[in-house]
Formats: C-alpha cells, structure tokens, sequence
C-alpha cells in the first residue's frame, strides 16, 4: 500500500508535466488562431458573395 502512496506522492511532487498554465497559454493561443481563420474566411466569402450578387443584376 506504502507503494501506491508513494507514487502518488511523487507524481504530484514532480514539475516535469504541463501545467495548467502552460495549457491555458495554449488554448488562448488556438482560440486566437480560430478566430483569425473565421475572420478571413468570413471576409472572403463575403466578397465572392458580393460580386456574384453583382454579375447576376
């Protein structure tokens, strides 16, 4: 029993892993490369959807 304790102990003690901040840098990091893409990707087909508008009038 003194075994499974004692690697809880150490998994906890060691510094290792990624952390939670680590994790949270990454997530805004991804969340502010998703945004980018939506907003060119918005911006284009908002463009063709203008001048297709336009060629059919």
């Amino acid at each position: 029993m003194s075994h499974c304790w004692n690697g809880v102990r150490r998994f906890l003690i060691a510094e290792d892993g990624p952390t939670a901040v680590e994790y949270a840098v990454m997530l805004a990091l991804i969340v502010v490369v998703c945004l980018s893409a939506v907003t060119t990707l918005g911006t284009k087909a908002k463009t063709t959807f203008t001048n297709v508008a336009a060629s059919i009038k």
